[in-house]
């Protein structure tokens, strides 16, 4: 099981009768890729309503909170932080902000690059900043130009670098946006005669809406009274597709379609590969569950080794790698699986699992199978080893935490006690991808970064502001 930990999920509806009560389903899908907070805000032509806070979704709305929002516009957010605290309850999304040009909320997916840098200059003017997130810069773009009656959203967005997909909700319209990379993935659906955003296809299912199509890189769409508008906002020579491949790898559910495949069959084919890649005999596949459990599948189809469970997963349990601190992680490493014995005893066992980022858990999972008398333990990942920072959006920025940026496969094989290690190739990996393979991000594995990331670590001190329920600019 990988230690990256995850960003923020996304999900909005316009003009729906139930839309809080939709956006709550659609963040409840989309849990996965934030524990650490939620929150929804709503509108009901007039003004902005919202409700957050830390914990997941279901501990922080109920009846009677999801009924005082209760509008026919809404988005909604749950969070991991990857800039700005995970303590501040201002930090928690949407931001909604009171301004010149009236209310608005904000929730953001992925990571501005230049967001200390616009800070400092909005600062050194004497503007004041209320939490301590990047998505507050966004704001203080919105603000200008102040002759402007409406936000001026191609304005703002030109001015954004790094990843970000983002919904916007006035009182009166929904917006949705990726960058020009396409980093982060942002879909259209429609239930009825209503439009849905969502970071993931999964949670479209959940309310019964039906898959229209992707928001593209680049692109901006409108949505209101009158229906749906798009426009792309930069010009189309900067635009150039760079899709996350952790995404399919790693985050996203496997139910969903993310950049125009299913996370499942592609997972399973990445299994088959790297059977081919890095075979080994033994007596019967399994998976670390749940992000190892379709490689597995493949690997198992691939190699004809049987496939059989290996490890139960506690449901009870919050995801490892999602837990703030590299303490709390450990907290929860033991208390996440378990091994069968009765499996796994006196057996040559492949296990088959996502990433390995810092090495950790995965050492803490090897160790329950030795203890379950496990004969050999052979250890295959359906990615390339991690060896350079992420500055996109996943929290492994520093690569000294990397372990295998500073080690060799060698090194981490006797570091994580494996009779054999295994990952899979990079030239594998984009094998399987349905898109051209010049049009996913693997900067994580090859250091090939597609935008700049020369202001990344020019970071100042940001102290933490008082509470405060709104951003008035």
């Amino acid at each position: 099981m990988a230690e990256a930990k995850e960003y923020c999920g996304l999900f909005g509806i316009f003009d729906c009768d139930d839309a809080v009560e939709k956006v709550f389903y659609g963040l409840s899908s989309l849990q996965h890729r934030g524990e650490e907070s939620a929150g929804i805000a709503s509108s009901d032509g007039k003004s902005i309503k919202q409700h957050k806070n830390h914990g997941l979704v279901s501990d922080v709305f109920s009846p009677e909170s999801l009924s005082r929002i209760k509008n026919p516009h809404a988005i909604g957010h749950v969070r991991y932080s990857t800039f700005g605290s995970s303590d501040n309850i201002d930090n928690v999304q949407p931001l909604v902000v009171l301004y010149s040009k009236g209310e608005i909320a904000i929730a953001h997916n992925g990571q501005l690059l230049d967001a200390s840098k616009l800070r400092n200059d909005y600062e050194q003017h004497g503007s004041i900043f209320h939490t301590t997130s990047d998505t507050e810069v966004i704001v203080h773009l919105m603000a200008k130009p102040s002759h402007v009656e409406k936000p001026n959203f191609s304005h703002v967005l030109n001015h954004l670098k790094g990843a970000f997909a983002l919904l916007f909700l006035t009182k009166d319209e929904m917006v949705g946006v990726r960058d020009r990379n396409g980093f982060r993935p942002l879909s259209i659906g429609k239930l009825n005669n209503s439009y849905v955003l969502s970071s993931e296809t999964c949670a479209f299912d959940q309310i019964g809406a039906e898959f229209v199509r992707d928001v593209e890189p680049g692109e901006v769409v409108y949505i209101n009274k009158d229906g749906l508008k798009s426009e792309i906002y930069c010009s189309p020579r900067r635009i150039r597709p760079a899709y996350c491949i952790f995404e399919l790898i790693y985050f996203a559910r496997p139910d969903s379609n993310v950049f125009g495949e299913n996370v499942h069959l592609f997972r399973k084919q990445l299994g088959r590969k790297l059977a081919k890649e890095a075979p080994v005999d033994a007596d019967i596949v399994i998976a670390v569950p749940e992000g190892g459990n379709s490689a597995a599948m493949g690997y198992s189809e691939a190699s004809g080794i049987p496939l059989d469970r290996g490890f139960i997963r506690n449901h009870y349990v919050g995801r490892t790698f999602i837990q703030p601190e590299q303490g709390s992680r450990h907290k929860k490493v033991e208390l996440k699986l378990n091994a069968i014995a009765e499996v796994v005893r006196g057996k040559r066992v492949v296990v088959v699992d996502d990433s390995v980022v810092r090495g950790t858990t995965s050492k803490s999972r090897l160790k329950l199978l030795r203890k379950a008398g496990a004969k050999e333990v052979h250890l295959r990942i359906s990615c390339p080893p991690h060896r350079f920072p992420c500055h996109y959006g996943i929290d492994f920025q520093i690569k000294d935490e990397l372990i295998a940026a500073n080690h060799t496969l060698e090194e981490i094989k006797d570091f994580l006690h494996a009779d054999s290690l295994g990952y899979l190739s990079a030239e594998g990996m984009l094998g399987c991808t349905a898109s051209p393979r010049n049009h996913y991000c693997n900067a994580c594995f090859t250091g090939n970064y597609p935008a700049s990331i020369e202001n990344v670590g020019k970071k100042t001190h940001i102290k933490e502001p008082k509470n405060r329920k709104a951003v008035p600019i």
